[in-house]
């Protein structure tokens, strides 16, 4: 069984995000919509057995992480599976992660599409899917980690059906609950509710000695909200910023020789300077 919890505050798209996944989903699954502050509103839920809605009060505080670890904690599935609440999946996504999974160690994310919310489809491919991301260094360099897409990447490994990230953007991620429970995801202990969540996953992953991997063989398509539909978990600055300051000291200074590592690994990586090292810690 994929037990898929879905977190969610005042989202426009949840329950098109969860039809599709009754849709398309052929193995056995379960659905954590995990509505946070919905009770200052009124909702329709969806009526399935094998949907289950979990609770939370309104509280002003983001708790994006807290309501991931709450419906884990009440899942029954050997993996889970994150996934946000404006997102379509292709047909099968669950049978093909689950039989790609090659080690207990792993965690998968699947291609990434665009998706068009007037049709609940992915877009036709006319740009590169987003297989790969990289830490910004104009981001590193001021004291923020943060990712974005490689295209050059992507076009470069087109015939590597599963191949290692260095990160993601965590609106959809595919692991055994063991591992899930092994590394303590999601940490609330210095970070804030929302924020860094790719990051953790995968550098904690890495750093004991699992995968984590891109898996082209399925896909899911995320919409990129903005302006046109606003944001339904909304932040401002104050909120995330001891997420991205908690991250940054772990990583950078804490775990310096695990990052060199990392970045190595991967290397050559987009605007990195040669002398990069130098440069960041030299402050």
């Amino acid at each position: 069984m994929v037990s898929i919890v879905v977190p969610s505050r005042t989202e426009r798209f949840l329950n098109r995000t969860i039809q599709d996944i009754l849709e398309k989903a052929t193995g056995e699954i379960e659905i954590f919509p995990v509505l946070d502050g919905y009770e200052d509103e009124p909702y329709e839920k969806i009526i399935d057995p094998r949907v289950k809605y979990i609770s939370f009060p309104y509280t002003g505080v983001l708790t994006k992480r807290q309501a991931i670890n709450t419906a884990v904690s009440l899942s029954k599935g050997e993996f889970v599976m994150s996934v946000d609440a404006h997102c379509c999946v292709a047909p099968g996504f669950d049978e093909q992660l689950a039989k790609d999974h090659g080690a207990d160690n792993w965690v998968q994310v699947p291609r990434r599409s665009r998706l068009l919310h007037e049709t609940w489809t992915a877009t036709n491919w006319e740009k590169p899917p987003i297989d790969y991301e990289y830490f910004m260094w104009q981001k590193l360099k001021i004291g923020r980690i943060a990712a974005y897409k490689w295209d050059v990447k992507t076009m470069a490994n087109l015939d590597k059906p599963i191949d290692d990230i260095m990160t993601m953007q965590a609106s959809l991620w595919f692991m055994k609950k063991s591992w899930f429970e092994k590394m303590g995801f999601m940490c609330v202990e210095g970070y804030t509710g929302w924020g860094q969540e790719g990051e953790e996953i995968c550098l904690e992953t890495m750093k004991n000695g699992g995968r984590a991997v891109v898996n082209k063989n399925t896909w899911y398509a995320h919409l990129h909200k903005g302006q046109v539909h606003g944001r339904m978990y909304r932040w401002t600055q104050h909120d995330i910023q001891p997420s991205y300051d908690y991250s940054y000291d772990y990583w950078i200074n804490k775990n310096k020789d695990f990052f060199i590592s990392v970045i190595e690994k991967f290397w050559p990586i987009p605007n990195f300077p040669d002398n990069w090292k130098d440069r960041l810690w030299k402050h």
